[in-house]
């Protein structure tokens, strides 16, 4: 079990199989990571982002405070209105970058299901 470890390069599993670290400059700390789940918590400063990746379990987010998230993916640009304390699902296989589109700092917690 991984407890409170500070990683600012996640390795991430993409579709051409094998992991690779993610290139982004937000934080994460990795709270659990057991048999079960990884939850990790993730920290941006204004314009920071998590790189490319593809999640390589379902997984459930949520947002620690209100604001707003900008979703890069294959096909194009989005942006996510994030509230407080209420969570999202999504399957495995999602491919993106995610970058704080907020003036001030933004965080969210990562809960992948094994």
């Amino acid at each position: 079990m991984i407890s409170a470890m500070t990683m600012s390069r996640r390795k991430v599993s993409f579709s051409s199989g094998g992991t690779l670290p993610m290139s982004g400059s937000a934080k994460s700390i990795v709270h659990i990571d057991n048999d079960r789940v990884i939850v990790t918590e993730w920290r941006f400063g204004p314009g920071e982002n998590t790189g490319w990746h593809r999640h390589g379990h379902d997984y459930v987010v949520v947002p620690l405070m209100d604001g707003k998230v900008k979703l890069i993916t294959s096909e194009g640009e989005s942006t996510a209105e994030m509230k407080k304390g209420a969570p999202y699902f999504r399957s495995e296989g999602v491919e993106h970058d995610v970058i704080n589109a907020n003036d001030g700092n933004y965080a969210f917690i990562e809960v992948e299901l094994k």
